[in-house]
């Protein structure tokens, strides 16, 4: 039944294998809708029997397409065709010919566009209130603003009613609502989706983004709609890289102790203490440097005359109507007014002056990781005081696009007061793969939900599915990326899928013998199981005798419990076999014991 189906891209490809129409899954979508009974997420739904008429154009299901029959939605400050953009004011509505380029790849993978979602108005706010449409709820806790400006773009994933969503981000806006309605936001390099047939708010800033339920979605979506467009004189021709396993020391800057903000609120701080800590369960090292450099970057993007971008977009009608743009946007755009062009130039020496400064606390460093927000805001906070906490949901998010850096916002376990928490890993421009691979981290073992839906991150079904023709392979030793008998896989055609853990029934031993040095898994109910991290790797079932051909005994291919309780196949070792091998389960990751024992 698809109402006890995720909308991951995995399980829904799955169910579309098994027989599932795209008619169902958009009558399902409708009944999704009804039951979140939210005005507030659409500015524009789209007919239903009009997208049941385009699921049926679709016909039968084709893998090749790889977005086939994937419902999404979009922000109302991107085109679609035929249907109105407002970006939330009604006054400054037009009507487009054709698709967004971002919108065109989309439907040209086989996405099916539900509908246009709201937003702060002319993208204007990290909040989700400022729209003459009424605001969205939270996905997760109504009581929580939503998060701006793609607000409904976030609510819309975080309720599972489609696979992904677009978004734009200047400031934070494809990331903060990700954070408040635990899910993955995408903030690609700064020209890699064209901006063509997007409503600028800081066109030199400006990109869209992509929400979605899991780092691999996201990541995928991003792979469709990506690419160099003529038309935009932004565009960049960045090449396309895929998601890889970390597996050689990354360095990590995060905010050290003394310029670390989180307004107060101990338990954001606990929470990003305890998700700082993984990186060591990554193999990563962690290094705190000075953030103010990167606070007096972030001050800019308001204080400074980028505002003097978003005056640019809507001048006319400021000059015309100023009534008919909300009040908190007209106070913060005509700003602007009070500017000149020599205040510019200075704002533009100034970043340049920041920049050098931050330059000798990014050297070295692989990525940058920060809480996506420092805190959470309710939305009668906003209604008591409109820009402060505005203001301060910026803290991580505002001096991104102004370094021209790349980002992945990504859910991490609950804080302790069940709200949901989040990092955002930042990398240099290009290095989205790099982002975006360390975000995934954060995904195994990680206990959460889906958004705000009852589907834990964990189910089978939210896990990409092997094709009939490969065999799903967990290996935990020196089969692994990076060591010395990798190339055994990798020369018959195999490929990476995932990083996993196995259930807490193993014990793991360094067997005796070697070079190389091989461990041994043994299923066990001694008190020294253990969990142990494992690569799943997919593997050409026409490969898999001359594979088998090659492993010495004790060792030998079984049946893995994985610690989501899914089964997998993988190397086991003969209980005869561990005589005279070390124990290391306590370790309970081959790289850790191979770095301890150098």
């Amino acid at each position: 039944m698809l109402t006890d189906l995720p909308f991951t891209l995995s399980s829904l490809q799955k169910a579309y294998q098994a027989g599932t129409r795209p008619a169902d899954v958009i009558e399902e979508v409708f009944t999704r809708l009804e039951a979140v009974n939210d005005p507030g997420i659409f500015i524009h739904l789209c007919d239903k029997e009009s997208l049941l008429a385009q699921a049926d154009t679709l016909g039968t299901y084709d893998p090749d397409m790889p977005l086939w029959g994937i419902p999404f939605a979009a922000k109302d400050n991107i085109d679609v065709g035929g249907i109105s953009t407002t970006a939330a004011c009604p006054a400054y509505a037009y009507l487009p010919d054709e698709d967004a380029f971002v919108i065109a790849k989309l439907r040209a993978a086989g996405a099916l566009m539900i509908g246009k979602t709201n937003l702060d108005q002319f993208a204007t706010g990290l909040v989700g209130v400022r729209t003459p449409f009424g605001a969205p709820l939270n996905a997760i806790d109504p009581e929580i603003v939503p998060g701006g400006s793609s607000g409904g773009s976030g609510v819309i994933v975080g309720h599972g009613i489609v696979s992904f969503s677009l978004g734009t981000d200047t400031a934070g806006s494809g990331r903060v609502p990700a954070a408040l309605n635990n899910i993955v936001g995408l903030k690609p390099s700064l020209g890699t989706l064209s901006a063509t047939g997007v409503v600028p708010a800081c066109r030199t800033l400006d990109t869209v983004s992509i929400f979605a339920m899991t780092v691999d979605d996201a990541y995928r979506v991003f792979a469709v709609a990506r690419g160099f467009d003529d038309r935009d004189a932004y565009s960049k021709p960045l090449r396309h890289k895929e998601m890889f396993p970390i597996t050689e020391p990354m360095k990590i800057g995060v905010p050290d102790k003394n310029s670390i903000e989180f307004f107060g609120d101990q338990v954001q701080a606990t929470a990003f203490s305890r998700d700082v800590e993984r990186f060591a369960d990554f193999g990563m090292e962690v290094v705190p440097i000075d953030f103010e450099p990167f606070y007096s970057i972030a001050r800019m993007l308001y204080q400074g005359a980028w505002v003097a971008e978003r005056y640019t977009v809507i001048e006319d009608l400021l000059k015309s109507d100023p009534g008919l743009v909300h009040p908190v946007t007209r106070q913060i755009i005509t700003h602007a007014e009070t500017m000149s062009a020599a205040d510019a130039f200075r704002g533009m020496y100034r970043l340049a002056d920041l920049k050098r400064m931050a330059e000798p606390l990014l050297e070295g460093l692989d990525a940058l990781c920060v809480p996506t927000i420092p805190t959470f805001y309710t939305v009668s906070d906003l209604q008591a005081d409109p820009v402060t906490p505005n203001n301060n949901f910026g803290t991580y998010t505002n001096f991104v696009n102004l370094l021209d850096m790349c980002g992945m916002a990504v859910p991490t376990a609950p804080r302790s007061d069940g709200r949901p928490g989040s990092v955002t890993i930042l990398a240099n421009a290009g290095m989205d793969a790099t982002a975006a691979s360390i975000a995934r981290c954060f995904e195994t073992g990680c206990t959460r939900n889906l958004g705000a839906t009852q589907f834990p991150l964990t189910d089978p079904e939210t896990l990409p599915s092997a094709p009939a023709d490969r065999l799903e392979l967990a290996v935990c030793g020196a089969h692994m990326s990076g060591l010395p008998l990798n190339h055994h896989l990798t020369d018959l055609g195999a490929t990476f899928v995932r990083t996993a853990n196995t259930a807490s029934k193993y014990q793991f031993y360094a067997l005796a013998g070697g070079p190389p040095a091989r461990p041994g898994l043994v299923r066990s109910d001694a008190s020294s199981a253990a969990s142990v991290a494992v690569e799943i790797w997919s593997l050409p079932k026409a490969a898999v005798g001359s594979f088998l051909q090659g492993i010495p005994a004790p060792l030998g291919i079984g049946s893995i419990e994985l610690s989501d309780q899914s089964w997998v196949k993988g190397f086991l070792c003969e209980a005869l076999g561990v005589k005279g091998a070390t124990e290391i389960s306590h370790l309970g990751d081959w790289r850790k014991y191979l770095s301890e024992a150098a």
